[in-house]
């Protein structure tokens, strides 16, 4: 059962992803297909992939009702706080409406619907914040992989339905998490780690939004524990559980493209297989390129511009990706004839022991060091700036906060676990370079070399929790994972030397408290607080004030940022917006809208954003109108506390 249960949500999404990315790909991605088609991959994948678990995953039935009560538990929390973000203000939004449009519509670009408008007037746009436009049409931000999950949500229960599934996935996130501890460090440490990861705050944040961490830390997780299971079965259902880890590892891309940079170790651990002679090694390879051609398929033919626009990062991602796939071609044959370097004597167990202690040390005297600056976008240094006047910081806009990306992470899982996670990393590097530990060497060079390269260059902008994202898929995860494992060698070392049991029981209570205390006093602030309260019913109360024969044109920026996709997919209006009109560029669009048999509506944030353009007459309405709560933005601090937030949108309705 417990093999079972910690593995089922990453076959299960595997199954999904697979059936629904080529249903997306040529515009047919309804509600009857997708279950046609996801039905017998996913009881396809269930049966061969939990046919066989390593006999060594037997625990007490507590663990197991331990483990699911941990997960229920912070479902149920998730879902009773979630944040209903759907206007488009950051990430989280832009996925919702994502996903929501393609629930409705079966597939991708977004249809502009500019004949219904004023065509390709010069005066208006129809793109918005995270929604790109091009030539007719319009192209979301972002992977395909989370909102294809979204989607389940929108179909079974609209604007409420959809939000709900990212807490359900956030709670799976928890679970596969306490699956792969039972596989690398004993079933009994299992709820500990899966605990702390429940109460960690990154992990409540990314789960109560529309992001795709939480679906991407499934994969990654839960490929990795499949890997594990492979490793300790007989030859054929070893090659079984290596294809559907690769799979799972490779599927990460089509959630984030950065996922290429994430299963880049995988594929030299492939070669490794391969160059020993291993079953499992050209499963796994296969199961991985699949993925990956998956993830690559929907950036260049569903997310181009949103490619293009991350271009500065990606190229080089994408370019050192390909050299690392070569160098392991060519590396692999000689190995396989003339053997593998044998690196187990010597003094290499011991240099690869001391690197993670070395970038552990390098990471904390960072900031001494170095000031990092150059995010190079305005709106970011417009931001940052403002953040800095407010927390009477040196006003310097330009600056990234990128050296303390350590820092960040001691704020939400405390300086223990950084600790014991760097002396884990160190004594699981020598044991895997002695040949001790051959469970753990994929899951430590994935999870160090991830780390490593995340807290180097976070590339977000620095302000919590929004860069806490960063964190939410794998750094913080791994990092509980090695410090669980660090407590349990320290009690297991007790136990071998004579320690009695009540120094033992006090051992494991002390190390668990260490491991929890930090990280719940950190997220206690903004456990019990919600964010974006109340943008289903209103934006729900804004469409009902638009004719549903109107065309809207949005005159004022900030709200054309934020409402121009959330009226055009959630309302089913035809909208565009304007940057700066003259009150002919709207008279000549409302025109040709009366031309088109549509009734022109105007929107804006205020009223006097609207009656520069009016008729005589004609009189705006407050068509939303919402007081709620949003994320804090703190730069030197863990956030603790939400801010107030109102949302304001004015109408009006031309004659006919």
């Amino acid at each position: 059962m417990l093999g079972r249960l910690t593995v089922a949500p990453v076959l299960l999404l595997c199954a999904w992803l697979l059936a629904t990315f080529p249903l997306l790909l040529f515009g047919v991605f309804t509600p009857p297909l997708a279950l046609i088609v996801a039905t017998p991959v996913g009881a396809l994948l269930l049966t061969l992939g939990l046919r066989r678990v390593p006999e060594r995953l037997e625990a007490p039935w507590w663990v197991v009702a331990a483990l699911a009560a941990i997960a229920v538990a912070f479902a149920v929390h998730q879902g009773l706080y979630v944040a209903e973000q759907i206007v488009v203000r950051r990430d989280a939004a832009s996925y919702a409406q994502f996903a929501t449009w393609i629930a409705d519509h079966g597939g991708l670009p977004i249809d502009q619907r500019r004949e219904l408008i004023a065509g390709g007037d010069p005066a208006l746009s129809y793109e918005s914040l995270a929604f790109f436009q091009r030539d007719h049409v319009v192209w979301p931000q972002f992977m395909a992989g989370a909102p294809l999950v979204l989607a389940i949500g929108q179909w079974l229960g609209g604007g409420y339905g959809l939000i709900l599934v990212t807490p359900l996935l956030g709670a799976a996130g928890v679970l596969v998490l306490g699956g792969l501890t039972a596989r690398l460090v004993g079933p009994r440490w299992a709820p500990l780690a899966a605990l702390v990861l429940a109460v960690s705050l990154p992990q409540e944040w990314v789960s109560r939004s529309s992001y795709s961490e939480p679906l991407a830390q499934i994969l990654l997780l839960g490929g990795l524990a499949l890997l594990v299971d492979a490793l300790d079965l007989a030859p054929r259902a070893a090659r079984w559980g290596a294809l559907f880890a690769g799979l799972a590892l490779g599927l990460s891309v089509l959630v984030r493209i950065d996922g290429l940079r994430d299963v880049l170790p995988v594929v030299a651990y492939a070669g490794l297989l391969a160059a020993r002679r291993r079953g499992e090694a050209l499963p796994l390879f296969g199961g991985l390129a699949v993925g990956v051609a998956y993830g690559l398929a929907d950036g260049y033919l569903l997310s181009r511009p949103y490619l293009e626009d991350i271009a500065a990062s990606f190229d080089p991602l994408l370019a050192g990706s390909i050299a690392g796939v070569v160098l392991v071609a060519a590396v692999t044959p000689a190995m396989r004839r003339w053997g593998v370097p044998d690196l187990s004597r010597g003094p290499w167990p011991w240099v690869v022991a001391a690197l993670p202690v070395l970038v552990t040390v390098a990471l904390a005297v960072r900031p001494l060091v170095q000031t990092a600056r150059g995010h190079g976008l305005p709106i970011t240094a417009e931001l940052v700036g403002k953040l800095q006047l407010q927390e009477g910081l040196p006003f310097d806009p330009d600056r990234t906060y990128e050296e303390f990306s350590l820092y960040w992470t001691a704020w939400y899982v405390g300086i223990p676990v950084i600790i014991g996670a760097t002396v884990a990393a160190a004594i699981l590097a020598h044991r895997s370079m002695r040949g001790r530990s051959p469970r753990w060497l994929l899951p430590l060079v994935v999870i160090t070399w991830t780390v490593a390269i995340t807290l180097l260059r976070p590339a977000i902008t620095p302000d919590h929790p929004w860069a806490s994202r960063r964190l939410a898929a794998l750094v913080i995860p791994g990092l509980i994972l090695l410090a669980v494992w660090a407590v349990a060698y320290g009690v297991r070392w007790m136990r071998t030397n004579g320690f009695d049991r009540g120094y033992l029981v006090w051992a494991t209570a002390l190390g668990a408290s260490v491991l929890l205390v930090p990280t719940a006093v950190t997220s206690f602030g903004l456990m019990f607080k919600q964010t974006d309260a109340g943008e289903i019913a209103a934006v729900r109360g804004l469409c009902a004030r638009i004719p549903p024969d109107a065309s809207a044109v949005i005159v004022e920026r900030v709200t054309g940022d934020r409402f121009t996709q959330v009226v055009r997919g959630m309302c089913g209006v035809p909208t565009a917006r304007m940057h700066a009109p003259t009150p002919e560029d709207v008279s000549r669009v409302a025109t040709a809208i009366r031309a088109n048999g549509r009734r022109p509506v105007l929107l804006g944030a205020s009223e006097g954003d609207l009656t520069p353009y009016l008729p005589p007459g004609t009189r705006p309405v407050h068509a939303l109108h919402l007081k709620t709560r949003q994320d804090a933005h703190t730069l030197m601090k863990p956030p603790a506390s939400t801010w107030s937030m109102e949302l304001n949108v004015w109408s009006a309705v031309l004659s006919k």
